[in-house]
């Protein structure tokens, strides 16, 4: 049995790394497992193959994306129930989400293998790696259902105070996908169909685990045929915290839809490149990661609990952490981007090397701005108000389709800079929408 951590008492500083450092690991290891994927597939199946997983990148961050985004939403009316206390509105909260997420698995599943080669095709994926970027693509989509489940189970956990467990079931699953993947590509010869497969294998071994625990490591999500039964009330405020969410990751991921559109047009070696920079970049972007869902926890138990002048003060210590963190991180970049994007590249590939360290170096120069992103739009969402934050992702979409414009003239240089043109549109509108959404949620409380 586990005991729900309390994140409304004590220093803001101590209490934001103490539950935000478990959370890194998670997205660490996440992320670990997903350069395994990319590097063997670089390595042993070549620079073409790289290419087609990494083209069907922002499309699996559109729908995936989503997913996240809804299980993190119906998640902050279950955290908000515990910072106050009601348990018992808690348990209608969580079995309302248990019972959405298996509707939008099945649905969300259909649809996206349905519609998985008409949009490979809307995207101009290159002809000589379309065939690999769909079986990949499709691979993902079927196992839908597992990142529902990994993601709404984890994040219950974390409304609760429990940022370890998760962790430790995604390390297993890490490194399990790391065997799969040799097992699957090198010795069976499974080519990119093994690496996706690898991966889904993964997230349902995760979500297995972290399953296992909210149903017996924590009493209180204990529930009553009568707390299983469907509420309308509560579906209705978890839909209208989720889907929002949803949107808001989906939206963005549009921007990078028509960018990533943008580069198929330049060619397989410029996907190639943009796909070992991603990927890096996703790597030490995952602090920021961390940071934002410990923000959404902490913000969501702190406004249950009406501790008002805690807000403020847990933004305030997780944005110096950003600050710390960007500057360090964009030094080590400088200094290594060369060598690290060898970790992907083959002996046939070696002439990539420049542009992939031109993309890393550019978009490091502006990872404060999405530090900010991150830190003051989960908070804005921990607070209740996710439709605010969704207009966000609107204008990040916004930036990175301006970018994708100037790539038919400007070229490569013009995709380095899409997403720090995304993350400063962002931040012009989420800092002064934090402060006008505190306002409201204290005035609101105190009818």
């Amino acid at each position: 049995m586990s005991s729900p951590r309390d994140l409304t008492a004590g220093k803001p500083l101590r209490l934001i790394l103490g539950f935000g450092i478990p959370m890194l690991f998670g997205f660490l290891f996440q992320q670990f497992y997903n350069l395994a994927d990319t590097a063997i597939v670089g390595r042993f199946l070549g620079s073409d193959a790289l290419a087609a997983v990494g083209s069907t990148g922002s499309l699996n961050f559109l729908v995936i994306g989503f997913v996240m985004g809804v299980c993190s939403g119906f998640s902050i009316p279950i955290s908000q129930m515990f910072g106050a206390g009601d348990h018992g509105q808690l348990k209608k909260y969580a079995a309302g989400s248990l019972w959405l997420c298996i509707a939008f698995a099945v649905v969300i599943t259909a649809v996206t293998l349905s519609f998985c080669s008409p949009i490979l095709r809307a995207l101009s994926t290159p002809e000589d790696i379309f065939d690999r970027a769909y079986i990949y693509i499709f691979t993902i989509f079927a196992g839908i259902p597992a990142y529902f489940l990994y993601n709404m189970c984890a994040a219950v956990l974390r409304s609760l105070g429990d940022s370890r467990t998760p962790v430790s079931w995604l390390i297993f699953a890490s490194v399990i996908n790391i065997i799969l993947d040799i097992i699957f590509i090198v010795v069976f010869k499974m080519d990119v169909f093994g690496a996706a497969l690898a991966t889904v294998t993964a997230q349902l071994i995760s979500g297995l685990g972290c399953l296992y625990k909210v149903c017996r490591g924590f009493p209180i999500l204990s529930m009553t045929k009568q707390d299983m039964k469907p509420s309308p009330k509560h579906i209705g405020h978890l839909l209208a915290m989720g889907i929002p969410m949803g949107l808001q990751y989906s939206i963005t991921a549009i921007g990078a839809v028509i960018l990533q559109t943008a580069v198929n047009h330049l060619g397989t070696m410029y996907v190639t490149a943009v796909t070992a920079g991603l990927r890096l970049s996703a790597f030490m972007c995952c602090p920021f990661d961390a940071m934002g869902s410990t923000m959404a926890t902490y913000m969501g138990q702190n406004s249950g609990a009406r501790k008002w002048d805690r807000l403020n003060m847990g933004l305030a210590s997780c944005t110096l952490i950003g600050l710390i963190y960007s500057a360090v991180i964009y030094l080590v970049i400088l200094l290594t981007a060369d060598r690290l994007a060898l970790i992907f590249l083959d002996s046939n590939s070696i002439e990539l090397v420049p542009l992939v360290k031109q993309y890393l170096c550019n978009i490091a120069a502006f990872y404060f701005p999405l530090a900010l992103v991150n830190i003051v739009r989960f908070s804005i969402q921990g607070m209740g108000f996710s439709p605010i934050a969704t207009l966000a992702g609107v204008l990040e979409m916004l930036g990175r389709g301006t970018a994708a414009y100037f790539v038919g003239t400007l070229g490569f240089t013009a995709a380095c800079f899409a997403d720090p043109t995304a993350w400063i549109f962002a931040d012009v509108f989420l800092i002064p929408a934090y402060f006008l959404c505190k306002k409201r949620l204290i005035k609101k409380m105190q009818i």
